[in-house]
């Protein structure tokens, strides 16, 4: 996938990059795999913003995608690659031998015409897009949306450019190691598909202009330092300074360096290696 970068005719276009996505040209979600999607803007159920910064951008409908891979021993042929406004991967319309359609995460080296299929028994060849078990899958592939638990549906490495290693399997516990770096244990029969998350190139882009960026719901943000001490704690001070603080929120939590993950986390147990590569001392 090429990086595209147009002739400066508009301000906008200037700055403007982006990856030249193998869409196709008819971007129009499958009407039965859609739902509308209600905007909240960054508020919880009581109406309360929690998360800031959000509201505004374009309409978008929700595409319902297949992380189960239940539909097993069924050739499915890719109809076409689309789009999607709620992720960062392309997602791929699959039609299965029996008429049935469905929605997966598309791989890196998946085209239109490409066959995939999901399955419970071993294969004599894999390619891009097959979903097995963990237990069945040759050590050293890399692999995406994989499951957490057995038969709860993908939920781990399911961003654009992203995949995980397979490195060995042991009993019922298959070792990964995630992107992050962190190495840990997942159930052997849980599913993953084969292969890498494709649009990987979506971290070359830019944007071009603040307007774009409200187009996907994003609102400005003002640094801490800019405004006054009563409006932040990084606040106030004569010229660029926060008064020799640690960056904080509006509310004096810790911006940086904290930890966030819970101790008594149950999953906490099948990490080996952490991101940071320090290794989790058991017992």
């Amino acid at each position: 996938m090429a990086i595209v970068k147009l002739r400066p005719l508009t301000p906008g276009q200037r700055f403007l990059v982006r990856a030249g996505a193998p869409v196709s040209k008819d971007n129009s979600p499958n009407g039965r795999l859609t739902r509308s999607k209600l905007r909240v803007s960054g508020r919880n159920c009581y109406g309360r913003i929690t998360m800031r910064r959000r509201g505004g951008g374009h309409k978008r409908m929700l595409r319902l995608l297949d992380f189960r891979r239940d539909k097993v021993d069924i050739p499915a042929a890719v109809e076409r690659i689309e789009y999607d406004p709620n992720r960062s991967a392309h997602i791929a319309l699959l039609n299965y031998a029996d008429g049935e359609k469905r929605y997966i995460l598309a791989t890196a080296k998946m085209t239109k015409g490409s066959t995939v299929i999901s399955s419970n028994e071993p294969q004599s060849e894999y390619s891009d897009g097959m979903a097995l078990p963990l237990r069945l899958i040759p050590q050293g592939l890399k692999v995406h949306c994989i499951e957490f638990e057995p038969g709860h549906g993908a939920q781990l490495v399911r961003s654009a450019g992203g995949s995980a290693q397979l490195v060995a399997i042991e009993g019922d516990r298959a070792t990964l190691k995630m992107p992050s770096g962190e190495i840990r244990y997942v159930h052997s029969r849980c599913k993953a598909t084969i292969g890498e998350v494709g649009n990987a190139e979506r971290s070359k882009r830019s944007l071009g202009k603040a307007g774009r960026n409200r187009w996907f719901g994003k609102r400005p943000r003002v640094r801490g330092v800019a405004m006054n001490p009563i409006d932040h704690p990084n606040g106030g001070g004569h010229g660029k300074t926060s008064g020799g603080g640690h960056p904080v929120s509006p509310w004096g939590q810790l911006s940086k360096g904290k930890m966030t993950r819970r101790k008594s986390k149950p999953s906490n147990s099948a990490i080996i290696v952490r991101r940071n590569g320090r290794k989790v001392k058991k017992g």
